[in-house]
């Protein structure tokens, strides 16, 4: 297959690249860019693939129809939605890495992206979270879930599918590596302020909230507002959702486990740990999810640790998921990735 890849400037766009080149059925991986004028190429055009002689070819929305498979979005958001709609009107098969297309409600989209909404084409797009939803292989359009959107969902999915727990105070303290604020410099992200420090941001003003409400309602039309916080660690890559839940009375430990068990089971890229909690570094390098509970009985709450590779199975790997669910490829097939264990 010939699959194009519109954006790799940023760290996504830059794995993915690194995935589909060795994804056994891709022959071919197209670059395109909506800021070049011209043909160039990828080390002329980004920073830090020195020596890469690929092309990069200015975007146009019916040369990439014509001459590609499929089509990878790693753009950001507000600028997909712009790109993207010719795509859609063709039905042309897509997967995208940005927010665009994750909410259903316009209004919700502006007012938690501060960007306009897309003008069409949000009845079409599917929500991916691959390892529950599997309708890839349905939808002609693929919205990539969030990094801190899939670290949560999977640690929640169980417990939004059962009548165990009290789902009127559930709070998620998230905290993910600098490469999940974009490339752009700011000054939470220097150096001097990351390292050996850690911080809160967007308290209650995340984006992903939003798309992360969206899909635990639909997994149970009780669910409530959570309380999510996000922090910035001295890291490279790698998220840790660790969740607050309350479990009703006469539930035990070993019944929450055969839950989480079963759930879990048939989940390809989530490994549940009991409790034996993971971490971060277990999982870099990686499409896994691993999931691990801690039951405090004194005061009837359940602890969830989720963690993940935000690059792969927050983004890239779990776009690549998409793809293969997309076109009936094996769920693994180029994700079959060893984690970085130095």
């Amino acid at each position: 297959m010939k699959v194009a890849l519109i954006g790799l400037s940023g760290y996504a766009g830059k794995v993915l690249y690194q995935l589909l080149g060795g994804h056994s059925r891709v022959n071919q991986v197209n670059i395109y860019d909506h800021n070049v004028d011209e043909v160039t190429t990828v080390a002329d055009t980004y920073k830090g693939m020195i020596g890469n002689r690929d092309r990069v070819y200015p975007y146009d929305y019916s040369e990439i129809m014509n001459k590609n498979d499929a089509a990878f979005f790693a753009t950001p958001a507000g600028v997909t939605s712009k790109l993207a709609q010719p795509f859609i009107h063709e039905g042309f098969p897509v997967i995208d890495l940005s927010g665009d297309y994750r909410l259903t409600d316009p209004q919700t989209y502006e007012d938690w992206y501060h960007k306009p909404a897309a003008v069409s084409g949000l009845d079409e797009a599917e929500y991916g979270i691959a390892d529950f939803n599997h309708l890839a292989s349905t939808t002609n359009y693929v919205a990539n879930p969030g990094c801190y959107a899939t670290a949560t969902l999977t640690g929640l999915k169980p417990v939004f599918n059962s009548d165990m727990f009290s789902l009127d105070s559930v709070i998620v303290d998230a905290k993910s590596g600098t490469s999940g604020a974009c490339k752009r410099l700011t000054e939470s992200s220097h150096f001097t302020n990351v390292n050996e420090n850690l911080s809160v941001y967007k308290p209650n003003q995340h984006q992903h909230i939003p798309e992360i409400m969206q899909q635990l309602v639909e997994w149970n039309h009780e669910a409530k507002p959570i309380q999510f916080t996000t922090s910035l660690l001295p890291i490279s890559r790698g998220i840790m959702a660790t969740m607050y839940v309350k479990v009703k009375p006469d539930v035990g430990i070993s019944e929450i486990d055969e839950l989480f068990e079963a759930e879990l089971a048939d989940a390809p890229f989530t490994r549940f740990t009991g409790t034996e909690l993971p971490d971060i570094k277990e999982v870099v390098g990686t499409n896994f999810c691993d999931v691990g509970i801690a039951y405090n009985e004194t005061n009837q709450t359940l602890m969830i640790v989720s963690v993940i590779d935000n690059l792969i199975k927050g983004a890239s790997g779990q776009a690549v998921q998409n793809f293969n669910q997309m076109f009936g490829f094996a769920e693994d097939e180029g994700l079959k990735l060893a984690q970085v264990t130095v």
